[in-house]
């Protein structure tokens, strides 16, 4: 790729020096060198920068309000109309790398949190008039903010009275479902149980506030101003990047157990299967973590410290010993030494299954792939790429008819191994076109021009399918290689972002305050090879199945700030490999099958009352009227309430036996394995998908081999 500009090369590099050309950063002032670091980066690199005029200001001002008090439970207008001095002078701060605008607003955002505490506890603790009460808006959008504190204080208790209505009538409802009318309590009680619920609920939720630090309202504010140019460039603090490399690479360094927060304690809630913290058989859920010490050194109490906080001290180099003082369900205390290891998470790991439907389409091969992982700074590291072709592997053993590759949700993540996976269908030929702001497009190949599978292949996606799963998506059926089947279209995001470590970009006097954190940046655009964007567009599927969000906008389209849609030049491309001729013909048996379908057919009425309840925002406060609508609302539910819920006569699917040493190694690869299968027994869209693969064997020459064998 060439990158025109040389200070362009010079950041890519990390040898670009804060500074040039801008105000002096002080030596001991972080946030103005973060800040300085984030325009800089994003003035050089990013694929569309906009101008730091007044129309960033203003829009930067909203968005940092809206995240500070987007429900209007802080702040009122009197406070609003302090800050609005600033709605033109955010652009100016910017530029002169001060933070008047932001320092002025966290007293106010204490403050606000403090009276709305006294508000919260004063409104709890006095007897709700159940019967009185208009309405309540649950749009934030459509809410105005309170004239002034007593305003507040009675909104306080409009938030009680609703949130305590609508859990009491939540655990009436669930009593009422209960088989045990023995241990049924009066609604008098279930109305105590909702007040206690609520109130801890707020306790905890103001804690956690009261707990947050200057520099993660700096995060949010810094935030703020980054997605202006975009909703995925943003500034990432050193712990938010470890999580997102954890997250991308399916792995990490440490014990193996996930925390949570308690009141003033850790607890944990999961041990990962296999980790170091299972293999102790020591350590088990809901365990109060008291302490934590690493090996040699003293003791830290954690007693009221932040999770995250908590975290980065229980994390830690493989081969390394922490030291967790817990206490147990009995009360006991003891101390477990446990020594860190590589943690892999599987969750989000490549599977496959065989699916059969005797009589109708037999020994179809389905990999399931949630996310597209890459351990991107690790050699060696978790590839999805690998991962894919080994699976596909393991089904061409057992000879399958066809393979459907699943990456419904899949929100996306490695290029590289996108391009590898689309590689492992065709030949050779560009995958995808890669273009930064100044550059001409890169095509990004199919490395060889080997082929590891060559039969029937279809694509499942959904709204929430993006990125890289939209990249595998388009190659595929620009390539005329496989058919796509999903929702209306998926979801849109046609960008690729890299971070940049600030830390690299600054030396000398500015060492002592590293390290600085990462800015996440869209860099490029990428584009079909047959030269469209899939850029809030998504791809449409060649077979659209209906779904509850049928009459739902969703995807990029609907973020703050999305870069427009663009096309540029096609490339040549073309593959030998299949030859599909029969679209036209899959998708009428499709749509006839899916319009005899009962069940699709009810998704679609559903999807009528999803876009209704989406609409409507507006409940009554009084418990009778409230009582009433839900009433409605789950007599009109009862028509859909077995939906997708019942498993599909015919459908089997069995696991690979070479998998199932690990599956049956303990007993939560197990149940996971069998929840997993689970669903997929209940999954109508699967059946179709399978109906679909028979169609496509069946019809198309470059399967004539395989045409027997699908139904014996």
């Amino acid at each position: 790729m060439v990158l025109r500009s040389s200070v362009v090369i010079a950041v890519l590099c990390g040898l670009y020096f804060f500074n040039q050309g801008q105000p002096q950063v002080a030596a001991n002032d972080k946030e103005a060198l973060i800040l300085q670091g984030l325009m800089q980066t994003i003035e050089y690199v990013h694929f569309e920068p906009k101008k730091v005029d007044d129309e960033l200001s203003k829009t930067v001002f909203k968005t940092y309000i809206d995240r500070l008090d987007g429900y209007k439970r802080y702040f009122t207008q009197k406070e609003i109309d302090q800050l609005n001095k600033f709605e033109l002078q955010v652009d100016d701060q910017i530029k002169s790398l001060t933070f008047e605008f932001f320092n002025t607003s966290l007293p106010m955002l204490d403050n606000g949190i403090i009276k709305a505490e006294t508000y919260f506890n004063d409104a709890i603790s006095k007897p709700i008039n159940f019967a009185k009460g208009d309405t309540y808006e649950t749009d934030p959008d459509k809410m105005t903010f309170a004239k002034n504190d007593a305003d507040l204080k009675e909104r306080w208790k409009q938030i009680v009275q609703w949130d305590v209505t609508t859990k009491w009538v939540q655990n009436i409802e669930t009593q009422n479902k209960k088989e045990n009318k023995e241990e049924n309590k009066t609604e008098e009680a279930l109305k105590e149980d909702a007040i206690k619920d609520v109130k801890k609920r707020y306790t905890d939720f103001f804690d956690r506030m009261k707990k947050l630090r200057r520099s993660d309202r700096m995060e949010m504010y810094l935030g703020s101003i980054s997605n202006y140019f975009d909703p995925h460039t943003d500034y990432f603090s050193p712990k938010e990047k470890q999580d997102f490399d954890i997250n991308m690479g399916g792995k990490l360094e440490g014990i193996g157990a996930r925390l949570q927060t308690d009141g003033d304690y850790t607890k944990v809630f999961n041990i990962v299967v296999g980790g170091p913290a299972w293999k102790t058989k020591k350590l088990e859920d809901n365990d109060i973590i008291m302490k934590v010490t690493q090996k040699g050194q003293e003791p830290v109490d954690i007693t009221g410290m932040r999770v995250d906080d908590v975290v980065q001290l229980v994390r830690g180099k493989k081969g390394t010993t922490v030291i967790l003082t817990v206490k147990k369900k009995d009360n006991s205390i003891v101390d477990i030494a446990i020594e860190r290891d590589e943690v892999q998470l599987d969750d989000s790991k490549a599977k496959s299954v065989i699916i059969n439907m005797p009589g109708k389409v037999q020994n179809i091969g389905y990999i399931n792939l949630p996310k597209f992982y890459s351990s991107f700074e690790a050699d060696g590291g978790n590839s999805c790429a690998i991962d894919v072709a080994e699976e596909i592997s393991k089904l061409k053993a057992q000879n399958v008819n066809g393979i459907i590759l699943d990456l419904r949700n899949n929100s996306g993540g490695s290029l590289n191994d996108v391009v590898d996976m689309s590689g492992l269908f065709i030949e050779e030929g560009p995958i995808v076109q890669v273009k930064g702001r100044e550059s001409k497009p890169y095509l990004h190949l199919d490395k060889d021009n080997s082929v590891l599978y060559d039969g029937p292949l279809i694509i499942m996606v959904n709204q929430y399918s993006a990125s890289a799963s939209e990249i595998i998506a388009a190659a595929m059926q620009d390539y005329n290689r496989a058919i796509i089947v999903g929702s209306n279209s998926t979801f849109g995001k046609g960008t690729v972002q890299r971070f940049y470590d600030l830390d690299r970009a600054v030396s000398g006097k500015y060492d002592d305050m590293k390290p600085l954190g990462n800015v996440k940046m869209t860099t490029q655009k990428f584009y079909r090879v047959n030269g469209g964007s899939t850029q809030l567009k998504g791809v449409i599927p060649d077979i659209i199945f209906p779904d509850i969000y049928h009459y739902i906008e969703t995807g990029e389209k609907e973020y703050d700030n999305p870069l427009e849609w663009t096309e540029i030049a096609p490339v040549k491309y073309s593959q030998n490999v299949v030859v599909l001729e029969n679209k036209q013909k899959l998708v009428e048996n499709s749509k006839s099958r899916v319009g005899q379908s009962k069940d699709f057919n009810l998704i679609l009425e559903r999807a009528l009352k999803v876009k209704e309840e989406k609409d409507l925002s507006k409940y009554p406060l009084k418990l009778n009227s409230y009582r009433a609508m839900v009433d409605k609302r789950d007599e009109d539910a009862k028509k859909y309430e077995n939906l997708l819920k019942n498993d599909i006569a015919g459908l089997d699917i069995l696991n690979i036996e070479k998998d199932l040493a690990k599956i049956n190694m303990d007993e939560s690869n197990k149940a996971k394995n069998e929840e997993f299968i689970k669903d997929l027994k209940k999954d109508i869209y699967l059946e179709e998908t399978m109906y679909i693969i028979r169609d496509m064997i069946n019809l198309e020459k470059s399967f004539a081999a395989l045409q027997k064998k699908i139904i014996e």
